[in-house]
């Protein structure tokens, strides 16, 4: 049963914490935000789970760069094709079409460390699965 609500659960809890962060600095949110933020807690969370001994610096470029295809393709489809005018980086140095730039991309890097370990961290305590432990850059010991 624990395995049926797993993704689900991550998704809602990714998606809940990521629509709360755009209300708190934002002031508002949309709930189309809601679901790329399950999306991208998803995709910081199955990073590891082939190579549970990837360093976590790695596992962070790799969840900022898939980030931020969610981004720009969430961008294209939102804001570009139905005009819902979510967002607007066309006003930052290396934008893309205004749907992403290096600035945010660089946050993603840092917020995905906590949706990676938040990810490990309930899948340990909530689906048993191994404890979690880090090492930043160079490749270590499986997890115990």
């Amino acid at each position: 049963m624990k395995s049926i609500i797993k993704y689900p659960m991550l998704f809602l809890f990714g998606g809940s914490i990521y629509y709360l962060l755009e209300i708190i600095f934002r002031g508002y949110s949309f709930p189309a935000m809601a679901v790329c933020g399950g999306l991208c807690f998803i995709i910081c969370g199955v990073i590891n789970e082939r190579s549970r001994c990837m360093p976590l610096v790695l596992q962070q470029l790799i969840a900022a760069s898939g980030i931020t295809v969610i981004e720009f393709i969430s961008g294209l489809i939102l804001n570009v094709w139905l005009g819902l005018n979510m967002w607007d980086y066309s006003n930052m140095p290396g934008n893309v079409l205004g749907q992403i730039c290096p600035q945010f991309m660089i946050l993603w890097f840092f917020l995905s460390a906590v949706g990676i370990i938040l990810d490990d961290v309930i899948r340990w305590r909530l689906f048993g699965e191994e404890k979690p432990h880090y090492h930043l850059f160079k490749k270590g010991h499986h997890r115990k």
